[in-house]
């Protein structure tokens, strides 16, 4: 077992024990001016089932990657220096993806970054201003890696 599975516990001689993990992401929430617009905004723009007043729902997303990266509080990767939280979004096809939202009106950064074996990415904001991230993962990224023992 790996120290990043174990854990000392509160017990004499300080006995190791397995270490309880989350399973995933069970939810994203942000405070909105418009919760209810912005549901649907979520909805009509990025089909993601967004849970709101009106809709009653939860958005059962396929099974990959997520990434959980603390960034320094001074970063500009966010866009706006008060958005203390950035989502990224899994994509099939990111141009296909990027080209829907302008024809929507919406404000999608020019900029398209390529990371070798991670993926290409781009970026929009919801009406709100809020920017997150687009990700079309590479095939290498989508591979589980091999349980390490």
């Amino acid at each position: 077992m790996s120290l990043a599975t174990m854990r000392q516990t509160d017990e004499p001689q300080g006995t190791i024990c397995a270490l309880e993990r989350v399973t995933g992401i069970g939810g994203v929430f942000m405070r909105s001016k418009d919760p209810e617009a912005l549901a649907r905004w979520y909805r009509e723009h990025l089909g993601l089932r967004a849970f709101s007043e009106e809709v009653d729902e939860t958005w059962w997303q396929e099974e990959g990657p997520t990434v959980w990266a603390p960034f320094p509080a001074d970063t500009d990767y966010f866009g706006r220096r008060e958005q203390g939280w950035m989502v990224n979004f899994r994509v099939s096809d990111l141009d296909a993806m990027l080209a829907q939202l302008r024809a929507a009106g919406v404000t999608v950064d020019d900029d398209v970054q390529v990371l070798d074996g991670n993926g290409r990415f781009g970026w929009a904001s919801d009406p709100e201003g809020n920017r997150f991230e687009l990700w079309e993962p590479a095939p290498e990224a989508l591979q589980r890696p091999s349980p390490t023992t």
